[in-house]
C-alpha cells in the first residue's frame, strides 16, 4: 500500500498534467509488450501492431535495452523519467544525459538489487552506465528515441484523444465535486482518506508531500495501479490509468443518435459538435477530432454561425463551448425557454 500523506498546502497545489508525458508512455509501453493485456482491445491491438513494427524496423535491440532496464513488475530507475519530458521528448533526453554520476549509480544498483537471485546479473552495458560512461549514455538515449518513435509515436494521436477525455472528466468532477471528488476519482485501486491517498502498491510505503504539491500524470500505457518515482525527495507524482472505455462512452452516448446527427449536420460537423460535450481550446479540440487545429478551427465556426457553438478569448487561446441549442441537438431535449 502507498499512502501519500498531504498538508493543507499540499491539496491547494494539486496539478493534473496537461499533456502525454512520452517518457513515461514509452517506458510503460515497454512494459506492457511483455505483458498480457486483458480486456483493453486498445492495447491488444497495440501490442500486435508493435511487435510486427518492432521485427521489420529492427528495433528489437533497443526494445531488448530498455527491458534490461524494465522488469514487468517492480522498480525501474527514476532517472529514466525526468520532470523535463513534460516539455517534450528532446527535453527529457537532455536531462537523461544530465543525471548525474551518483545518481545513476544509486538507482542502477538499486535495480540490480532487487533482481530475483535465479536472473543473470546485470549485462556490462548497464554496470558501465552506472559508472557515467558517456558512450553507453547515448547508446540508450538513442535506443528510447528509437522505441518512442517507432513503437510509441504511431497510436499516439489516439493515447492523446483517450488522455483529453479524461482530463474532461477530471475538470467535470472537480467543478461538480471539489478536490477531493477529484482525489476520490482516481480509479478502484485509490481510495482518498483525507487527509491521505490510499494507492493499491506491491510495497508498502509512505509519501509524505510536505507542501510540495501532487501532480496527476493521466497515461495510457499505465494499467492496474497508479505509480509514483521511488525517490520521495524528487518532485511528487502520480502516473494513473485513463479509463480506456469512458472516452468512448462520452462521445458515442447521447439522446440523439451518433447516425441521426450524421445524417442532419454531416459526419464531421456531428462529431465536432459531440467533442464539445466539454468545452475546449481549438487544440483540445483538435486532439480529441484527430485533426489538425486549422481543420478543427473551420468546423467550430460553422457551429458557431449555426449557433450551435460560441467561442471566446481566453488569454492566448480560444474556448469553444456549445450553446443551449447546441448541447440540446446533442442531448435530444429542448433547451429551456429563454426568461
Amino acid at each position: 500500500m502507498l499512502r501519500v500523506h498531504f498538508t493543507a498546502e499540499d491539496l491547494a497545489r494539486v496539478t493534473v498534467a496537461t499533456e502525454l508525458d512520452p517518457l513515461w508512455e514509452t517506458m510503460l509501453g515497454v512494459q506492457q509488450l511483455g505483458q498480457a493485456v486483458h480486456g483493453v482491445p486498445a492495447l491488444q491491438s497495440w501490442r500486435r501492431r508493435a511487435r510486427g513494427v518492432i521485427g521489420q524496423a529492427g528495433a528489437a535491440a533497443a526494445v531488448r535495452m530498455l527491458g534490461t532496464l524494465l522488469p514487468a513488475r517492480g522498480y525501474f530507475p527514476d532517472f529514466l523519467t525526468p520532470d523535463a519530458a513534460e516539455h517534450g521528448l528532446k527535453c527529457g533526453l537532455d536531462a537523461i544525459r544530465g543525471t548525474p554520476p551518483g545518481r545513476l549509480r544509486l538507482e542502477l544498483g538499486q535495480l540490480a538489487g532487487g533482481t530475483r537471485p535465479q536472473r543473470r546479473p546485470p549485462p556490462v552495458w548497464v554496470r558501465n552506465l552506472a559508472c557515467g560512461d558517456r558512450e553507453e549514455m547515448a547508446g540508450l538515449t538513442d535506443a528510447i528515441r528509437a522505441v518512442h518513435e517507432r513503437v510509441i509515436a504511431p497510436d499516439w494521436t489516439e493515447a492523446e484523444a483517450r488522455v483529453e477525455g479524461d482530463r474532461a472528466r477530471r475538470a467535470r468532477t472537480l467543478r461538480d465535486a471539489g478536490l477531493h471528488g477529484l482525489l476520490g476519482s482516481l480509479g478502484p485501486l485509490v481510495r482518498w482518506e483525507p487527509p491521505v491517498l490510499h494507492v493499491d502498491y506491491p510495497v508498502d510505503r509512505d509519501l509524505r508531500l510536505a507542501g510540495r504539491g501532487l501532480r496527476l500524470i493521466p497515461s495510457y500505457f499505465c494499467r492496474r495501479a497508479p505509480i509514483a518515482l521511488a525517490d520521495p525527495q524528487l518532485r511528487p507524482v502520480l502516473v494513473y490509468p485513463v479509463d480506456h472505455g469512458a472516452f468512448r462512452a462520452t462521445r458515442d452516448t447521447s439522446g440523439t443518435t451518433p447516425q441521426a446527427l450524421a445524417a442532419l449536420l454531416g459526419r464531421t460537423r456531428a462529431r465536432t459538435l459531440a467533442a464539445l460535450h466539454e468545452a475546449a481550446t481549438t487544440g483540445e479540440l483538435a486532439r480529441r477530432l484527430r485533426v489538425s487545429p486549422a481543420s478543427a478551427s473551420q468546423h467550430v465556426h460553422v457551429l458557431v454561425a449555426a449557433n450551435l457553438a460560441r467561442s471566446q478569448r481566453v488569454g492566448s487561446q480560444v474556448l469553444h463551448t456549445l450553446t443551449p441549442l447546441g448541447a440540446a441537438l446533442l442531448s435530444g431535449s429542448c433547451p429551456p425557454p429563454e426568461p
